[in-house]
C-alpha cells in the first residue's frame, strides 16, 4: 500500500490477523506529527520520545476499544495530550523551578537540549508559550503549528468550537504581549 487510507487501515485493525500490520501503518503515518505536538508541550527531545512511545503503547493496548466515532488521528491526539498533561503535572510536582524567573528555566532547558537548534525568535516563542495555561498552549500549538481545524480540536478536547476560538485568541494576545514586553 503506497498511500495511507484510513478506511483500509481501520479494516486491518479490526482483524486479529491484520491488526499488527494496520497498527504499523498508523505508527508510520502519525509518528512525526505526534512527536512534534508532544515536543512543543514538553520541550525535551527525550521526554517527547518517551511520551510518543507511551502514546502508541496506550493506543495499541486499547485498539480494540476504538469505535471509529472520531477519526483515528483525533483519538491519537487525545491520548498524546493526556500523556503530556500527566507528564507535566508529575514534572511540576517534582520540579523546583525558580519562582522569580520561570522563563529562565525554560530557556536553560531548551539551550541544554542537544536537539534544539533554534534561533532567538524560536526561543522567545517557546518561552512565551510556557507562560500560557496548559489548555491555551495546547490549543495554540494545534492551531498554529498543525493548522488543525476547530471541529477536530473540539472532538479532542470535548469542548465547543467557540471556547477553542476564545482560547486561541487569548493565547495569541498573551504571546503578543510577552514578545512586545521582551523588546
Amino acid at each position: 500500500m503506497s498511500k495511507y487510507d484510513e478506511n483500509e487501515v481501520l479494516t486491518l485493525l479490526q482483524s486479529e490477523e491484520t491488526q499488527r500490520k494496520g497498527f504499523e501503518m498508523v505508527v508510520a503515518q502519525y509518528s512525526e506529527k505526534l512527536y512534534w505536538q508532544i515536543r512543543r508541550m514538553v520541550l525535551s527531545h527525550d521526554d517527547a520520545n518517551d511520551l510518543l512511545q507511551n502514546t502508541f503503547i496506550k493506543a495499541w493496548t486499547n485498539i480494540d476499544y476504538f469505535r471509529a466515532e472520531a477519526k483515528l488521528s483525533t483519538w491519537l491526539y487525545r491520548i498524546a495530550l493526556n500523556e503530556c498533561l500527566n507528564f507535566m503535572n508529575k514534572q511540576r510536582a517534582q520540579q523546583k523551578c525558580d519562582l522569580d524567573d520561570p522563563e529562565a528555566s525554560v530557556a536553560n532547558q531548551l539551550m541544554s537540549d542537544p536537539y534544539f537548534s533554534g534561533e532567538k525568535v524560536q526561543l522567545l516563542l517557546q518561552e512565551a508559550l510556557q507562560t500560557l495555561p496548559e489548555k491555551q498552549r495546547m490549543v495554540f500549538n494545534l492551531k498554529y503549528f498543525e493548522d488543525m481545524k476547530y471541529d477536530e480540536m473540539s472532538e479532542i478536547f470535548g469542548t465547543t468550537v467557540g471556547s477553542l476560538k476564545a482560547s486561541y485568541h487569548h493565547a495569541v494576545k498573551k504571546i503578543e504581549k510577552y514578545l512586545s514586553d521582551v523588546d
